[in-house]
């Protein structure tokens, strides 16, 4: 399949390595980008063309499009791929709302076309190795589950400048990997409480090397999340984000269950190890890192794109869909509501659980 790539930012040169180097049965053909200089500079590193995003369109050849650019320019391009006869894959969050994102599910329908949203990091080996011990019953009956994480918005906002529009904040731009890899594994949400805080609107860049040193900068996106989740089966659980932390990541996801505990990692990586620990340790049952189910373990983004080809050429649903992209924006955005409402959030959105994914 033809593909056109929108958008020429940082995350496009490992997208546009795998797609033309490592997948099977896609073709990238064209990049374009809001700066030309940009197009025509990752075109040059990858024997591709650049083009206006209307050539894009317009080309018969092309048949779905690869949206990488911020949040708020994907609605716009989503809308006017889909409108072209395009199937479309986006980077997260589908759009800035889930308003916007059910409009262009609907959209999509209407035309018959796929429409697919990263994360695809879900589809790594460690999360699939926790479906399959999940499958096979490894912790027995899960009832709770606990996520937390940390970073630090000082050195994120100076490094990476788009964090700094709005709807980048830590819930679309980070809290997304924990959210997918979640309902990925245990199903949709029913219900969400959350306190959502903004507590350095404006700060003054503390690292020499960046350009926004000891400047004012203004930092208006939410950075401190702590929230309840209840899922649709019943299990329960907290997830937790402080964007104001350490310079060192950590992060902590677990899966609790009556015969055992599973440690996942950073669901922001493809193949972090994933570990067990047995109620009652012993020779027969140890504590023990899990042998991956899988080999993407390294930086496979595009990932998803691949396996929607797949899906398409199969004539079977994707499994990063954009159903499920919208049911975790609908959540991501009931923490906002909750917050600033005071109130639990029935989450209204639906999807299939993804089967176990292995290999393309």
């Amino acid at each position: 399949m033809d593909i056109g790539v929108v958008g020429a930012g940082a995350i496009s040169g490992i997208y546009l390595q795998n797609m033309t180097k490592r997948f099977p049965g896609i073709r990238v053909c064209a990049v374009c980008a809001a700066h030309l200089e940009s197009a025509q500079k990752k075109a040059e590193d990858f024997g591709l063309d650049a083009v206006t995003y209307e050539e894009m369109l317009a080309d018969p050849e092309i048949s779905l499009i690869v949206v990488l650019t911020p949040v708020g320019t994907h609605y716009e391009l989503i809308r006017r791929g889909l409108e072209a006869g395009k199937h479309v894959y986006t980077e997260k969050t589908i759009a800035q709302s889930s308003a916007e994102s059910a409009e262009l599910l609907a959209l999509a329908r209407s035309q018959r076309l796929y429409l697919g949203c990263a994360p695809d990091t879900f589809l790594g080996s460690s999360v699939q190795t926790v479906k399959k011990a999940l499958e096979e019953r490894m912790i027995g009956d899960v009832h709770s589950f606990s996520i937390s994480v940390n970073r630090c918005n000082d050195l994120l906002t100076a490094l990476f400048p788009f964090l700094r529009l709005p709807g980048a904040g830590a819930l679309r731009d980070y809290l997304v990997y924990y959210v997918t890899a979640l309902v990925s594994l245990l199903g949709p949400v029913d219900t969400v409480s959350a306190f959502v805080e903004t507590p350095y609107p404006v700060r003054y860049g503390k690292f020499e090397r960046f350009d926004n040193y000891q400047k004012r900068t203004e930092t208006p996106n939410e950075s401190v999340i702590a929230a309840t989740v209840r899922m649709r089966n019943g299990i329960v659980g907290t997830i937790h984000e402080n964007n104001e932390s350490n310079l060192e990541e950590r992060s902590d996801f677990a899966l609790f269950g009556t015969a055992g505990i599973l440690l996942l990692g950073n669901p922001n990586n493809f193949g972090d190890p994933v570990r067990f620990l047995a109620p009652l340790p012993s020779s027969e049952n140890p504590s023990r890192d899990l042998d991956p189910v899988s080999s993407y373990s390294d930086n496979c983004r595009g990932l998803g794109v691949a396996e929607m080809v797949s899906a398409i050429t199969e004539g079977r649903a994707a499994r990063a869909s954009g159903d499920m992209g919208h049911h975790v924006l609908e959540v991501l955005e009931a923490m906002e509501t909750s917050a600033a409402e005071e109130r639990f959030v029935k989450i209204r959105s639906d999807f299939s659980l993804p089967p176990l994914f292995t290999v393309l």
